[in-house]
């Protein structure tokens, strides 16, 4: 019987950890015939709501699912909007120097650079460093060369589960995605940004569910 919650993959991950306890990820991809990069996401969420416990150089444990079901079916009720950071925001003719000011100043690992109030791409320290060590002038150069632009940046909306957005940060493997409200103008669609979702706010949202279900 499937869970309430878990998908089929999910469910076959547990009872393969339950008959092989400790296994690793590595073998749990062998028995599914999957990646382990695929595996990521379905570990993530099943450790994180206390199905299983992973141990550092041994492998994967049973741990129980007495509270798993009331745990996700908590985590899909909060919505991206409850829990939802203030974005920082540069405008793309900024200079790559202000964009590293602002990113270090308001503390974050990542700012969405916007182009007339719409999202136009996002600038990581990544970005920075490897724009800073091609040798670029970074009070001439402006931001919009060293971004990442749309379409390859991961974006959410207000309104999805902080379970879904859980899996999205850990599938493409980025530490916050903005949030975006779709505006349609001209016939033609741009994306606001009203918010910031990040491991941080996914990782604080798992702590408050852990601390209330010991109070």
């Amino acid at each position: 019987m499937v869970k309430i919650g878990l998908t089929n993959r999910q469910e076959k991950i547990i009872n393969i950890v339950k008959e092989n306890q400790p296994i690793t990820s590595e073998n749990i991809g062998k028995i599914l015939n999957i990646t382990r990069a695929t595996l990521r996401p379905d570990l993530a969420i099943l450790t994180m709501t206390g199905i299983l416990d992973a141990r550092p150089k041994v492998g994967y444990f049973y741990s129980g699912e007495n509270n798993a079901s009331l745990k996700l079916d908590y985590m899909k009720n909060i919505t991206v909007k409850d829990i939802m950071s203030i974005p920082v925001l540069v405008d793309e003719k900024e200079s790559v120097y202000e964009g590293v000011t602002k990113l270090f100043l308001e503390d974050v690992g990542t700012i969405f650079v916007i182009s007339k109030e719409y999202l136009v791409g996002v600038a990581s320290r990544k970005d920075f460093l490897r724009g800073l060590m091609g040798g670029i002038d970074m009070h001439k150069v402006p931001i919009s060369l060293i971004m990442t632009r749309m379409p390859n940046i991961i974006t959410v909306s207000a309104d999805e589960s902080a379970i879904m957005v859980a899996m999205k940060l850990i599938e493409h493997e980025v530490d916050s995605m903005p949030v975006v409200d779709a505006i349609k103008e001209k016939d033609k669609e741009y994306l606001k940004v009203i918010g910031r979702i990040s491991k941080t706010n996914i990782t604080r949202l798992f702590a408050e569910l852990k601390s209330s279900k010991e109070e």
